[in-house]
């Protein structure tokens, strides 16, 4: 009797049992693509000939998720979310042992292709926030999602560690355990999402049910909703992508960048125990403003040196920022659709946000007459990492000027932080390479 004079406790009921299991799941998957982060990068520079290619395979990742967004919240439209997400779920299993019997076969090519059906994956598990919703009251559906987001605070602290960890499990292969252990993680996921009590959606496609919606879309708070998910993933893709790298170019070794990624994560996900009560206190809009206030502080920082300070303080204040955005976001969309248009909007939110973050991905270019570089570089690092790093990567071969001076140059990034740890790393190894490369009978330049 109490349940039906009470729907709204029964809904919430039902909610928080979700909550707690696409919470768990959340971890899980939140936890890979912490691992993923930490490792990707150096195995696609073992296995590529040209290391300019080694973010590639990560690229490609966010690629297949933007490609797989909209299918992914349609196809739940019609078949529901528990079977959807199992599905996404298999899915990820493929693609990370595709990952491992690529790096077994020493397949760059493979590899990337494995990262492709593994960012297929990611498509289906990124709408758990908004399956916390689908059950939850309108007091409730604002901490629903920032309680599931929470999930991802298992993930900082335990994607880093994997990654060290599983980094030489299947040794000689590096970096092969990492992905096997993904896939376990991903059928340990599949065991929790039979748990969730979520209702098939009413809608049966992106054209019937509801309103059109490029008039959805056109709503002031909609446009709000959109564009603050989309700058703060596209912020924080840009330079937590590049900050490993930018790590191992400035001298930093593998647990230094391992530990400023998991301080990172773990800004992104444990302000969400206490997000949705900010939210309901101070206004969504004043989270948001607050969240793009701290990536800024974040770009500052890291622009100011290259210290391990700088790399850390900067990341967790961009790890605050994309919560406070993403949770922001999310949470005004909600207030955007009917039921029956969920699955359309949700799809289209999730395809602007991850083109975005697409675009804020790195991208390494090496001028024309370094096209074998990577090989090279392969061939000397066992003897002298430091050196490879020093002369290799940053390319400070000196070169002419018209005066006849020698002047190091270093291969343009699309990424500043990058290029910021490039030309300081250039300048302090400067006058050894000149010692180094210069003819017997030619001084260097004073």
């Amino acid at each position: 009797m109490s349940d039906v004079m009470n729907p709204a406790a029964d809904a919430d009921a039902t909610a928080r049992r979700n909550v707690f299991i696409l919470a768990a799941c959340l971890a899980l998957s939140m936890t890979g693509v912490t691992l993923i982060m930490n490792i990707s990068a150096l195995a696609g520079k073992m296995l590529a000939d040209d290391e300019s290619w080694a973010t590639f395979p990560l690229s490609l990742q966010f690629v297949g998720v933007m490609v797989a967004t909209i299918p992914a919240s349609l196809l739940m439209g019609r078949i529901g979310r528990r079977v959807g997400f199992t599905l996404g779920q298999i899915i990820g299993v493929l693609g990370a042992i595709l990952a491992a019997f690529a790096i077994y076969l020493g397949s760059f090519e493979l590899f990337a292709a494995a990262h492709l059906i593994i960012g297929f994956h990611n498509a289906f598990w990124q709408y758990y926030r908004f399956a916390a919703a689908d059950t939850a009251s309108e007091s409730y559906r604002t901490r629903a999602i920032s309680y599931v987001m929470a999930g991802g605070v298992v993930a900082a602290i335990a994607g880093s560690q994997l990654a060290s960890w599983t980094s030489d499990l299947l040794s000689p292969y590096l970096f092969a355990g990492g992905y096997v252990c993904i896939a376990c993680l991903n059928i340990l996921t599949i065991f929790l999402l039979q748990g969730i009590r979520i209702p098939n959606p009413i809608s049966v496609g992106i054209s019937v049910a509801g309103r059109p919606l490029i008039r959805i879309l056109r709503q002031p708070t909609a446009i709000v909703a959109i564009v603050s998910a989309m700058l703060g993933y596209a912020s924080m893709s840009l330079v937590m992508t590049a900050t490993p790298l930018a790590m191992q170019f400035c001298g930093f070794v593998l647990d230094d960048s391992k530990t400023v990624i998991q301080w990172h994560a773990l800004a992104m996900f444990a302000p969400s125990f206490f997000t949705g009560r900010l939210i309901k206190r101070f206004g969504v809009l004043h989270i948001i403003i607050i969240g793009a206030l701290l990536n800024i502080g974040c770009m500052a920082i890291n622009l100011m040196g290259i210290d391990f300070n700088n790399f850390l303080i900067g990341l967790v204040l961009l790890g605050l920022g994309w919560n406070f955005m993403f949770v922001g976001g999310t949470t005004l969309l909600t207030e955007t659709y009917r039921p029956e248009e969920q699955p359309k909007v949700q799809a289209a939110n999730d395809f602007f946000d991850f083109f975005t973050r697409r675009s804020g991905q790195p991208v390494i270019r090496r001028p024309s007459g370094h096209r074998r570089l990577g090989r090279r570089q392969r061939s000397h690092r066992a003897a002298d990492d430091d050196r490879v790093y020093a002369d290799g990567m940053v390319q400070g071969r000196p070169r002419r000027s018209g005066g006849g001076q020698m002047k190091p140059t270093c291969v343009p990034f699309s990424n500043g932080l990058i290029e910021l740890c490039a030309a300081a790393k250039n300048a302090r190894f400067s006058a050894e390479k000149r010692d180094r490369i210069t003819a017997p009978n030619e001084k260097p330049t004073i």
